[in-house]
């Protein structure tokens, strides 16, 4: 019996073995399949991601491309950008490091509570910016002081310069650090430190000026911390902008506009380049590159001279006397008045139950086209504007770059308006007035332009009838070392050379007859000689009881309530190739203030002489042919 138990309990032991034994085996081959998974299938997946934790790739900032006038002048520049370093992991105690650095170089309350929050955000061995563009006088303290000051070290960066400051400030705009909104995958622009354009010319060729980003693969640590770098490729800089903009003119303008609130700009009437475009006060966009107090924003947004604003091309005026010579045009093309035709002025004109006066209060008497333009005869323009009707103006005032943007490469352009029959009833529910066309045939009422928009106005006259468009860049030089050279072709505005000649005739008689309202102001140096347009604009409606108390004088009304000065010109008149525009906010007569103006303007254009200065994509194209 005790034999059969003994047998019994041997098989029973026999089978729970081979049971465990079976279990272990299936165990270990799964443990050994699941290595051979590991080791041999996933072996260059595994391989890759040790290798990437490894290695890191990190890129490069390029150096962004310089923006430089039609002669080669820096507009913008880069220049070296000495900033001090606080590495916490060096410094045992960083807030006394930090106290005693202050003893050293100037540190901001605010500037001291945002590197201790960024120091407890980061990691202990990514250093924090204390300050940026030190002096070479402040870098010298530091580096002297260096063996107290652990964790301290200065870094070389570039940053953004505008040489000329607010004498080019509206056309070249600035570089500011790049809003989270702003990054858009692009990994370059979520680089700390990185600049893009925020206005101006920077902006417009934002991409092409920001070159390519070089890249750094460098052995890091388990930490992240680098231990060495392994290769480096350096990226490509960025693309150098030229323009059609002539530095020195374009100071001696910013000069000669001086306090006023303004703007002025001179364009070559054939190819549509803007010599210079200035708009006054300016801003200085150095401080841009870093960072505007919000003291000094706060007083750039509450100057009532709007310095922010670039006037010549987001200034709309009412553009007064100088809107003749498209009201002139629309009458001779529209046959409502021949170029004889004469007009009585008795210094008014009344219409219905409204006295419309004109500038000269005794009147001018009998004028014809000629004699009105060049004395601005109110009356005449009222009377061949009631002939002509204000649609057949408005037509002729879009042929001419009124009343819609000129497309010009630069950001923050308005398109002033051009008053229609149609615009007034949708804009305003009522019916257009005719007496609403009397105003406007003198620039008056809802008529508003831009100064840009009367250069080209000014241009498209003189110039033979071509439908001339303003431009500013001139050529952007790629990486490769070539250029690309920005060339237009313009048709015809298609008004009858005939028409053209006798109203540039007349601007002619403006300046250079004795009865011009400009003749004070003509140039009188030998082929130098200029035309235009005196025009005064009224800001607010001088009341009749005022005209009779004496109170229509500028000088008696506040500075806001004051008329608008203007001038357009052109020059030379026996073969026009400038035309300049000068607009002076509450100036006064454009006659007295604005025409003076543009008399130096023109002169000082036609003494430089562009065209017989070389521009620098001609010398580079002359010095690759040779």
């Amino acid at each position: 019996m005790a034999s059969k138990d003994a047998v019994s309990r041997e098989r029973l032991f026999t089978r729970r073995a081979l049971l465990l034994g079976g279990a272990q085996a299936v165990l270990l081959s799964a443990l050994v399949g699941r290595i051979y998974y590991l080791q041999v299938v996933e072996s260059r997946r595994f391989r890759t991601m040790a290798e990437d934790n490894r290695i890191s790739l990190r890129l490069l900032p390029p150096q962004r491309g310089r923006v430089l006038d039609r002669f080669g002048e820096p507009m913008a520049v880069n220049r070296q950008n000495y900033r001090v370093l606080l590495n916490a992991e060096l410094a045992p105690n960083a807030e006394a490091v930090l106290a005693a650095l202050g003893e050293i170089i100037p540190i901001a309350e605010a500037d001291r509570r945002r590197i201790l929050r960024d120091m407890r955000r980061r990691r202990a061995f990514v250093p924090v910016t204390v300050r940026e563009n030190l002096s070479w006088n402040e870098v010298a303290r530091v580096e002297i002081n260096a063996p107290d000051l652990p964790g301290v070290s200065i870094d070389v960066g570039q940053t953004r310069f505008y040489p000329h400051g607010p004498a080019a400030g509206h056309l070249v705009g600035y570089v500011a650090a790049v809003a989270e909104n702003e990054v858009g995958g692009d990994p370059l622009l979520e680089m700390p430190g990185v600049r893009i354009g925020k206005s101006g010319m920077e902006k417009v060729h934002d991409v092409p000026l920001r070159g390519r980003a070089g890249r750094s693969r460098v052995e890091v640590n388990a930490l992240g911390r680098v231990v060495r770098e392994l290769d480096r490729q350096e990226g490509a800089p960025g693309s150098e902008l030229s323009l059609t903009i002539d530095m020195a003119l374009q100071s001696f303008v910013t000069r000669r506009l001086g306090e006023d609130s303004g703007a002025a700009v001179v364009m070559d009437v054939h190819t549509g380049e803007v010599l210079a475009m200035a708009s006054v006060p300016a801003f200085d966009p150095n401080p841009f590159t870093t960072g505007v107090s919000a003291r000094d924003w706060d007083e750039l947004l509450r100057n009532e001279r709007t310095p922010l604003v670039n006037k010549a091309v987001a200034g709309q005026y009412a553009p007064g006397s100088t809107f003749k010579p498209v009201v002139a045009l629309a009458a001779l093309a529209a046959g409502a008045i021949a170029p004889d035709h004469r007009v009585v002025c008795e210094g008014h004109l009344d219409f219905g139950d409204t006295r419309f006066h004109c500038w000269k209060k005794e009147g001018h008497g009998a004028m014809n086209l000629h004699e009105a333009l060049a004395q601005s005869c109110d009356v005449f323009f009222y009377e061949t504007a009631r002939r002509t009707g204000i649609d057949r103006i408005a037509a002729m005032a879009h042929v001419l770059g009124m009343g819609e943007r000129t497309d010009i490469d630069l950001p923050g352009e308005r398109p002033g308006l051009m008053p229609t029959r149609e615009w007034k009833l949708k804009a305003t529910g009522v019916p257009w007035q005719q007496g609403e066309t009397l105003v406007s045939g003198i620039g008056q009422g809802n008529v508003l332009a831009t100064p840009l928009q009367l250069a080209v106005m000014t241009a498209r006259i003189v110039n033979g009838g071509v439908a001339v468009r303003p431009r500013l860049t001139r050529e952007l030089f790629g990486r490769d070392g070539g250029f690309v050279p920005r060339q237009a072709e313009f048709g015809s505005v298609g008004i009858p050379p005939a028409h053209l000649e006798r109203v540039a005739k007349a601007l002619d008689a403006v300046c250079n007859s004795a009865r011009g309202t400009a003749f004070r102001a003509r140039i009188e140096q030998a082929g130098m000689a200029m035309g235009g347009k005196t025009g005064t604009a009224q800001v607010r409606r001088i009341s009749l009881s005022e005209r009779e108390l004496g109170l229509a004088k500028p000088a008696d009304r506040p500075w806001r309530e004051r008329d608008h000065a203007l001038f357009v010109g052109f020059a030379p008149v026996n073969a026009p190739r400038y035309a300049a525009v000068v607009v002076i906010e509450h100036g006064g007569g454009g006659a007295a203030v604005a025409a003076p103006i543009a008399r130096d303007i023109l002169l000082e254009t036609q003494r430089r002489d562009p065209s017989r200065r070389q521009p620098r994509g001609e010398r580079v194209a002359a010095r690759e042919g040779a």
